[in-house]
């Protein structure tokens, strides 16, 4: 099993910024994909951002491109992302997400961390 932990977010003004962070246990962090999801009220859960294991390689939603940044610290057992330029419509609640599917699928999600962005 792996436990996340989101922290990081609040109540910040449009246009201003916040730096979520999701902190991994219980398994090697190294071996899993890792991504940020979030959801509105009233909405389904939507892709934000995504990063291979090594960090090499990073995949946005086109709402986010530019503005968010996705990082990872595989020596902290950590994953970020990065928010500027927020927007209203970036009010949800941030999941972080762990999976692999090499070998037996797995997927794993945190508890979330509200982030919301007055106009």
């Amino acid at each position: 099993q792996v436990q996340l932990v989101e922290s990081g977010g609040g109540l910040v003004q449009a246009g201003g910024s916040l730096r979520l962070s999701c902190a991994a246990s219980g398994r090697t962090f190294s071996n899993y994909h890792m991504g940020w999801y979030r959801q509105a009220p009233g909405k389904d859960r939507e892709f934000v951002a995504a990063i291979g294991r090594d960090g090499a390689s990073t995949y946005y939603a086109d709402s986010v491109k530019a503005r968010f940044t996705i990082s990872r610290d595989n020596a902290k057992n950590t994953v970020y992302l990065q928010m500027n330029s927020l927007k209203p419509e970036d009010t949800a609640v941030y999941y972080c997400n762990a999976n692999r599917f090499d070998t037996a699928p797995e997927d794993y999600w945190g508890q979330g961390t509200q982030v919301t962005v007055s106009s």
